[in-house]
């Protein structure tokens, strides 16, 4: 079979190669999967460059989140059979078929195609868990989206909209302002036309009550204005650092505003609480076949073109997701 695997550390389009393999085995409680699609994940261009908190021993494969079907079966599996379209997560699956652990696969909606289904697992589980475990976000409260037009932030905006919040989008360029709309935002925020201004506009549009839950993957300056606006009893969430900058939260700060700041870190759930994903996961499935949520794909490429996929999400230019289509 054909995998891509990383052969040293650098930028994808340099480190990647197109190896021929053997077809892996499912071992006790794994399931093997013919791949149809994987979603292109910023941890991909992380894993490439050695900068992951998980660094695979090279030469390894990327790639973290797919859809495809159920193949084989290990010893002791029984939540899939043969023949079953699911989606996965797990390190290790840009390839044609990749054998991963039986309590991470969970049936794809039939409503949601293959670019889409394999897209719904981490971003919508991170939305999901951020919003409603973490932060508890309640109906008709103002929940304000960073990188509303991204993967993450589209999931949240959408998952906020759905239920029944206030959601106001942060973009950064106005190319990206549709996108948020589209998501559910009723409002949006463009950093370029606001300069440092974030936290005015916010407590403009929320008559100075501001924002009660902040989602935040972008760490930084967006971290920093989230402080200023957020509302009494706030929650911000911290989800990841795109920025690259990862603030430093002021705990005098909080206590006089009285707000709070909560890490989401969503795989120690997969890790610790399995119970509680398959619970959001079967949320998500209904919300998807209500048509409440629908990932959005900004780019289906060719498995051929999958370093080229993953350097795009560097750059900081898509929106949505990107997704690399394997097989048919």
């Amino acid at each position: 079979m054909r995998t891509w695997r990383v052969t040293e550390h650098g930028e994808p389009q340099e480190v990647m190669r197109l190896d021929d393999v053997p077809v892996p085995s499912p071992g006790p409680d794994q399931v093997l999967l013919r791949v149809r699609a994987v979603a292109v994940n910023f941890p991909d261009v992380l894993l490439a460059r050695g900068q992951y908190q998980v660094q695979p021993e090279l030469p390894f494969t990327p790639g973290i989140e797919l859809c495809g079907d159920v193949v084989a079966v290990g010893g002791g599996v029984t939540r899939v059979a043969l023949g079953d379209r699911v989606v996965a997560s797990e390190i290790g699956v840009l390839s044609e078929y990749a054998a991963v652990p039986a309590s991470g696969v969970r049936s794809a909606p039939a409503s949601l195609d293959d670019a889409q289904s394999a897209a719904l697992t981490i971003a919508y589980q991170t939305a999901w868990f951020g919003l409603h475990r973490r932060a508890q976000l309640q109906q008709a409260e103002t929940l304000l989206v960073h990188a509303a037009a991204g993967g993450v932030g589209t999931a949240a905006v959408q998952l906020g909209a759905a239920a029944g919040a206030r959601v106001i989008g942060v973009v950064g360029s106005a190319a990206k302002a549709d996108t948020a709309r589209a998501a559910g935002a009723s409002e949006v925020i463009v950093r370029a036309e606001i300069g440092d201004g974030l936290a005015k506009r916010v407590k403009e549009l929320t008559k100075g009550a501001g924002a009660d839950v902040v989602f935040d993957p972008v760490g930084g300056t967006a971290f920093e204005q989230s402080t200023k606006c957020v509302a009494f009893e706030g929650r911000i969430v911290v989800v990841g650092f795109a920025s690259g900058e990862i603030p430093a939260a002021r705990a005098n700060h909080a206590l006089v505003k009285n707000y709070g700041v909560l890490g989401l870190h969503w795989a120690l759930y997969q890790q610790r609480l399995p119970e509680l994903v398959d619970a959001a996961h079967e949320d998500l499935v209904a919300l998807a076949e209500a048509g409440s949520i629908n990932p959005v794909i900004d780019d289906i490429v060719a498995f051929a073109e999958a370093p080229s996929a993953i350097a795009r999400l560097a750059t900081g230019d898509t929106v949505g997701r990107v997704v690399i289509a394997v097989s048919d």
